[in-house]
């Protein structure tokens, strides 16, 4: 590292550019440089475009590794205490989810831990896998509210994501997904609840500036597509921007009703209907893989890959982090498995991590490939090729990763 004249705050030498712009193949730019000013990117090239006298105030030597768009992950619910271990050896001695969380488990005992614990006991509970996300190039994160399902504990829910944010430097999306079950105190009152979350809980924590996007679990075992209609409408009258776990267990048509409503995305989507996939290409809403969950539940349903990539879907990856269906830290790992369960190729999954999750996370203006104008948001990695990323399971070749231009 050298200091010079000051022209850019800091320019990046001797790496190799992936630059997921849209178009074919990685965006490759062998023996690349990029220069950063105010948090933003200000150029980008091969090293031997570079202005005459182009200097930084900082010059990094890159040592020839790969630098890629910050990892994003879209798709979390990482805030929460407790564990479900005993759930998931339950459901390897055959016993299914649907029957597990009817007799009271699933995502109402995650919710009983989630209320117990304090401010402090919750934050301390989720930072390590907020970390462990980071160490990964992780640069922007979602994190979904939706184990407190009382106004109360929602919003402790979503201070706890938003001091995250604070305590690590990581851009973090918030999402209320206060209709993600049922809580134990309005059994048989669905209906009741949806109004307590749209007239109550909704309006107080938007109120406070809590809400980035609004979330809802549309499914048999949650909520039904006119109850999840009634959130979408709550959600609008807010101005806030809406998605859906949709199309995991069966067709609910919910991807339908997200793209009615303009969503951002829908999630899961092992269920997704000929219909559903015209109504996300007309919309531009994105499909959100989540092979995690796949994989921890032992599903056997494919989503429909190939018919979303005929009718250019997006399709973004996230790691689905919760306690229940897909503890997982790792995003590489879930692109992994994207490429290996879905038959995603190495660089739809590297897209679905950057460029696509950015837009299912309406960021992609900002965030997601490295262009002159988003942020600096990248990382650098010590791999031969960037299809590297998605090959190898339990390998970590991170090297370090910068956020609005500064190392972190």
């Amino acid at each position: 590292m050298s200091h010079a004249t000051r022209d850019w705050d800091s320019l990046w030498l001797n790496v190799h550019l992936a630059t997921l712009r849209p178009g074919a193949g990685y965006g490759e730019i062998t023996d690349g440089a990029i220069a950063v000013h105010e948090g933003k990117i200000a150029w980008i090239g091969p090293r031997n475009a570079l202005p005459a006298g182009a200097r930084a105030g900082q010059e990094h030597d890159g040592g020839g590794a790969w630098l890629t768009p910050g990892l994003i992950d879209c798709h979390t619910h990482a805030v929460y205490a407790g564990n479900r271990s005993d759930e998931w050896e339950a459901r390897l001695n055959g016993v299914p989810y649907e029957q597990i969380a009817r007799q009271g488990g699933g995502i109402v005992s995650t919710v009983r831990a989630t209320r117990a614990a304090s401010f402090d006991e919750l934050l301390q509970a989720s930072l390590p896998r907020v970390r462990a996300l980071m160490a990964e190039g992780l640069t922007t994160l979602e994190i979904k509210s939706g184990y407190g399902l009382d106004l109360a504990n929602e919003e402790k829910m979503l201070r706890v994501a938003r001091e995250i944010g604070r305590l690590t430097g990581l851009d973090v999306r918030t999402t209320f997904l206060g209709a993600h079950a049922l809580p134990p105190e309005y059994a048989g009152r669905a209906d009741d609840y949806i109004g307590e979350v749209c007239e109550t809980m909704l309006p107080a924590l938007a109120g406070q500036g809590l809400v980035d996007a609004v979330d809802a679990f549309c499914e048999n075992i949650g909520f039904t597509p006119a109850q999840t209609e009634r959130v979408f409408l709550a959600a609008k009258q807010h101005g806030l921007p809406v998605k859906l776990h949709a199309e995991q267990l069966s067709d609910q048509g919910g991807a339908q009703l997200t793209a009615r409503y303009g969503g951002l995305s829908a999630d899961h989507l092992e269920h997704l209907s000929a219909e559903g996939i015209a109504a996300m290409a007309a919309a531009g809403t994105v499909a959100v893989l989540l092979p995690g969950a796949f994989y921890f539940l032992r599903d056997t349903r494919l989503p429909p890959v190939e018919a979303l990539r005929q009718a250019g879907v997006p399709m973004a990856i996230a790691t689905d982090c919760n306690p229940g269906t897909s503890p997982m830290t790792s995003l590489l790992l879930a692109m992994n498995m994207a490429c290996t369960a879905f038959r995603l190729t190495p660089r739809e999954a590297l897209a679905g991590a950057t460029l696509n999750a950015a837009r299912a996370l309406g960021l992609a203006e900002s965030i997601g490939s490295l262009e002159v104008g988003k942020k600096a948001d990248f990382a650098l990695w010590n791999i031969d090729r960037p299809g590297d990323l998605a090959y190898a399971m339990g390998f970590n070749p991170c090297t370090l990763s910068v956020k609005a231009g500064e190392i972190r």
